[in-house]
Parts: structure tokens; sequence; C-alpha cells
């Protein structure tokens, strides 16, 4: 993120510094005056990046914590991707610390939210590939085996009164968060469409858990139950 910052500033110096062989033909304080506003183009960048580090270590809302949020979204991340790329660093390393990140500032916000608005939305490779009973669209379905973590988390769910649902992809994962209309979601996905997902949501607030994968993508995943919680717990009033 740093390096991102540097390269803008540096864009913005070389936007500066080419036009001003020219500009003081026309007029002798140009230079001067664009010089300026570059100038302060550049400070706003430096101190964007502070703010979102401070915010992301200390978790508190410091300024313009959700405007933060969608800039990094937006913006900041297609160029750190880049970055990365040139650096040899590969997408997953980078997406999951975008995830981490954006997690820290949705917490520094200190959302409190009711249990009905909020949706907790999972991926439907979490249950077992052999299972005759499909949860997509029900997960009441479920009959608690244990075999998976969808009983947890189902379990969860009744618990703290939360809606939850399974997607098979990302077009189904809207299609929910448009019916449903919460405050907050709480997904599990892996690193690229935990990353898709967010950008596609904003400004809705979500909150990302990573699923285990000790088979490969999409094919019996896990996930931590208790950090699922942990988050839930962290929202509700």
């Amino acid at each position: 993120m740093g390096m991102t910052c540097l390269l803008v500033v540096g864009l913005i110096y070389l936007g500066w510094y080419i036009p001003t062989r020219g500009l003081a033909n026309i007029h002798p304080d140009l230079p001067r005056i664009i010089g300026m506003v570059f100038g302060i183009l550049s400070g706003v960048a430096v101190l964007g990046t502070v703010l979102l580090v401070l915010t992301t270590a200390f978790g508190k809302d410091i300024l313009f914590t959700k405007f933060m949020r969608g800039v990094v979204i937006k913006f900041l991340l297609p160029l750190i991707e880049m970055i990365g790329r040139l650096c040899g660093i590969s997408k997953d390393t980078i997406r999951q610390s975008f995830v981490a990140m954006n997690n820290s500032l949705v917490a520094s916000q200190r959302l409190k939210v009711r249990p009905d608005r909020i949706l907790i939305l999972l991926p439907h490779c979490l249950q077992l590939s052999d299972c005759e009973i499909k949860v997509t669209g029900d997960i009441g379905k479920c009959v608690r085996c244990g075999r998976c973590d969808i009983r947890g988390l189902a379990d969860l769910a009744q618990r703290y009164n939360i809606d939850i649902s399974v997607a098979t992809g990302g077009t189904l994962a809207r299609k929910v968060i448009i019916e449903k209309r919460p405050k907050l979601v709480l997904a599990v996905a892996c690193e690229r469409d935990l990353t898709s997902g967010i950008k596609d949501c904003y400004p809705l607030p979500v909150i990302g858990v990573l699923n285990d994968r000790p088979y490969g993508p999409c094919f019996n995943t896990k996930v931590d139950v208790d950090k699922i919680e942990e988050a839930l717990r962290s929202v509700l009033p």
C-alpha cells in the first residue's frame, strides 16, 4: 500500500513537472500555482494512506472511514494487485490482506446491527459433496449429522436468530442480498470470491471469513465456526 502511494505521488509529480516546461511561457506564475495544486494532491494521497494505516492498526474510526473503504476497494486494490504482480506477490496473498483491511475498517465503524438485519452468506462447497440433502436455498433442511460445518453454522444462526443462506455462485449470492436487503453481511468464501463480493456489495458493509480448502478449491471446504461467532458478537447490540 505504501508503494502504491509512492507511485501515485510520483505520477502526480510527473504530471506537474512535464507541463511546467511550457507553462512559464504562458505566465511566469503558472508553474508555481500548478506546483501548489499538485503538492496538495500529493499531501492528500499521503494523508489518506496514513489514515488508513492508523484506522486499521487501532481499529477506531478516525476520519472518513466509510469513504476510505471505498477508495481502497475501487481504486487502490487494482493498483496494489498490479504492483504485487510486478514484485512476485501472489494475488491470494494480496487478497488476504485486502479482506483483513476491509474487516478492520468495518470494525472501526463500531456498527451495531439487529440480528434480523444481518445475513450470513455461505458457499455451497462447505457441504460434503456426497450429501444427498442439498441445503442450497434452505439451510433448515440440514439433518445435523455433524459430518460438515453446516451443522455448526445452522445451530449458530438458530441460536442468534440470524438469517443464513447458501449460494452456489456470485450471481445467486447477489440475488439473495438484493432480496433480503440486510444492513450487514457476514460472508464465507475463498480469497477471490470474498474480494469480488466485497467490491460488488459496497457500500454495504461486509465482514469476510476465509474458508479452509484441505481438498482443494470448491470441494468439501471447511470454516472455523468460532471465528464467525466472534464476528457476530462484535456487531450485535
